[in-house]
């Protein structure tokens, strides 16, 4: 945790999110808990983004990450939750029979 530095900015915000899967199932086991994780490592560190601790859960999920300025926490949940259900539907089709909605998150 240090302090870092943008053109524009200076800072050192840490965020605690926690979402789970869409009516609180256990999906989030084995492969699929693996693709998750790499998802939210690539998704997070394309954008400049670092993760400090990442749990992940059977029915849920915690990171504490640090978010750059340039993006709004709200943003980032949003980016995260939309692109790694798309991939997870795609990698993972027995998680679509469990969650029947047609959402992941």
């Amino acid at each position: 945790m240090t302090i870092k530095r943008l053109s524009y900015a200076v800072y050192d915000m840490l965020y605690h999110l926690v979402w789970a899967p869409k009516y609180r199932k256990w999906v989030l086991r084995d492969e699929v808990r693996n693709s998750v994780e790499e998802l939210f490592e690539e998704i997070l560190t394309a954008r400049d983004c670092e993760i400090e601790e990442m749990e992940i859960a059977k029915d849920h999920v915690h990171i504490f990450t640090s978010i750059p300025p340039k993006y709004s926490v709200g943003d980032m949940v949003r980016v995260l939750k939309s692109l790694s259900a798309k991939e997870i539907f795609q990698r993972h089709s027995e998680v679509k029979k469990e969650l029947w909605g047609g959402e992941f998150w």
